[in-house]
């Protein structure tokens, strides 16, 4: 038995069952790498892990801290969880040196964030505003951006950004982690508001393809989407169900019959 077949399979390298050569090579063909994250190597150059869960939305947050500091940075573990109340969450692990990084902490002290869209023609800027600066480091500054005032919260919005939700806190979930790093913050926010462009829209909707949002795919790998197209649920779905994919709580309530606060 080989080496390099004994390495993907622990259980064989244990002194596991052996199995006949044909049924090896099968599972060969099928499973390429096979690996435990944190118990044995992948024995690859670069961590596969991230490069798995592709594209990534990119959650470039913007925070004021308690000492009245703009700061703004992208993080890759960004999404909206539902929308009736529209509700978003970001993940931020540790700084390099340990602690809280400064959009986690402010958005936890202030009770106020703000989401704005990346796009590809803003790729630059939002690197910049990955880098890790100190505390007292204005980012929006650091990348050449302007600052838009929002109308419920304190943190200003990207004003070249087409969208930006306005959001307040709700809560900050901690899972401890391994390493320096590994523990990450998952913020909590409740979208109160929602800015979009005149240009980022045509007829009525978004228009992805013109706007070309930026994502996240591993090592220092990005995409933007730029193709859209269109698939509806087999049989055209109930009404219900076509609310429910266009996020609509109004429409959803208007065929459900259920109000807010009500028993469905």
């Amino acid at each position: 038995m080989s080496d390099t077949f004994c390495r993907r399979r622990p259980s064989c390298a244990a002194g596991g069952e052996v199995w006949p050569r044909n049924a090896r090579d099968q599972v060969q063909r099928r499973f390429l790498m096979y690996f435990e994250p944190g118990k044995t190597p992948h024995n690859l150059p670069y961590d596969p892990f991230k490069s798995c869960v592709v594209p990534r939305p990119i959650g470039w947050i913007s925070t004021t801290s308690s000492a009245g500091v703009d700061n703004l940075a992208p993080f890759s573990q960004f999404q909206n969880i539902t929308f009736d109340p529209p509700i978003v969450m970001f993940s931020a692990n540790q700084r390099s040196e340990g602690g809280q990084k400064d959009s986690a902490l402010n958005a936890g002290e202030t009770g106020e964030f703000v989401w704005n869209m990346a796009t590809y023609d803003l790729r630059e800027a939002v690197n910049i505003s990955s880098e890790e600066f100190g505390r007292d480091i204005d980012e929006f500054e650091r990348a050449g951006l302007t600052k838009a005032p929002s109308r419920l919260v304190r943190p200003p919005r990207v004003a070249e950004s087409p969208i930006q939700f306005e959001c307040v806190h709700l809560h900050t979930t901690r899972i401890p982690g391994e390493g320096p790093i590994g523990t990450v913050d998952v913020v909590f926010g409740k979208v109160v508001a929602i800015h979009i462009k005149d240009e980022a829209l045509t007829e009525g909707r978004v228009d992805i393809a013109r706007i070309r949002p930026l994502a996240r795919l591993g090592y220092y790998e990005y995409t933007y989407v730029d193709k859209v197209f269109t698939l509806p649920p087999p049989g055209g779905g109930s009404t219900a169900l076509s609310a429910g994919l266009e996020g609509s709580a109004s429409r959803i309530r208007s065929v459900v019959g259920t109000e807010p606060g009500a028993a469905e």
